[in-house]
């Protein structure tokens, strides 16, 4: 929703001034720029403000579980969480990790694919799915804008697919780092160090490696002057260019 800015008090009778009308959620969002809302503006964005849910979550509670009805969708807007799914024996896979400005809850059989944990404390911006898709009739471009977020997913699914079948682990360990490094320059966060809200056996559930492989080949990484490690969920960049040519294989 715009920011209505006005340049002078309106008198009224009595000499009252008439109060400025409070400015829109949607307008103050300081992620709308890397969200779905990014298509709509002025009055659309009011349109979506009305059927939005605010919705707020701790870190470690779970926003849905796999295999849910999929009700509802969400914007993250604040915090960081992770999707995973179950194997048949208890094993975990993490598919991906949330960000401020990522859509999820989409699902394709009106059921849940994965679980989603907050891995912080978070906010969201909730909607009805049916409000949404409502909205995709009268507003084409926010679809259009949903349908892009859907192909960006696909690349990113892709590039997880070759980095779990292959590359080494200290390739996926740089790949990671890069692709945080890059997550937080969108975000317009701190780059160095960066911060890592996943615990190391997160970040194994999502290399394919283990907690122990994790911390090693950090620890190497380190001696070698690529990053250092100042602080519990935080890496230190050193080499950055390093840390590119080893993600890309070289």
């Amino acid at each position: 929703m715009p920011d209505i800015n006005i340049s002078g008090a309106i008198r009224l009778p009595k000499a009252v001034a008439k109060p400025k009308p409070a400015s829109s959620p949607c307008a103050a969002c300081t992620i709308r720029d890397l969200a779905v809302c990014s298509a709509l503006e002025g009055t659309e964005l009011d349109r979506l403000n009305a059927i939005r849910m605010p919705a707020q979550m701790t870190g470690g509670g779970t926003l849905f579980d796999e295999g849910a009805t999929a009700d509802y969708v969400y914007n993250l807007t604040v915090g960081t969480m992770k999707l995973y799914r179950l194997l048949p024996d208890g094993r975990r896979q993490i598919t991906g990790f949330v960000y401020p400005g990522d859509f999820l809850g989409l699902a394709n059989n009106g059921e849940r694919a994965y679980t989603a944990e907050a891995l912080s404390d978070i906010s969201l911006c909730k909607f009805k799915r049916g409000q949404l898709e409502n909205l995709f009739n009268e507003f084409p471009k926010l679809k259009d804008r949903l349908l892009g977020i859907s192909r960006d997913e696909l690349v990113a699914a892709q590039a997880q697919m070759l980095l779990l079948g292959r590359k080494t682990a200290r390739e996926r360990i740089a790949s990671f780092i890069i692709a945080t490094i890059e997550r937080a320059e969108l975000m317009g966060l701190p780059t160095n160090p960066i911060e890592v809200p996943m615990s190391r056996n997160d970040i194994g559930d999502y290399l394919g490696l283990t907690t122990e492989t994790v911390s090693r080949t950090l620890t190497r990484l380190k001696q070698t002057k690529m990053i250092s490690l100042p602080a519990n969920k935080q890496i230190g960049i050193i080499d950055r260019d390093g840390l590119t040519k080893i993600a890309e294989g070289f």
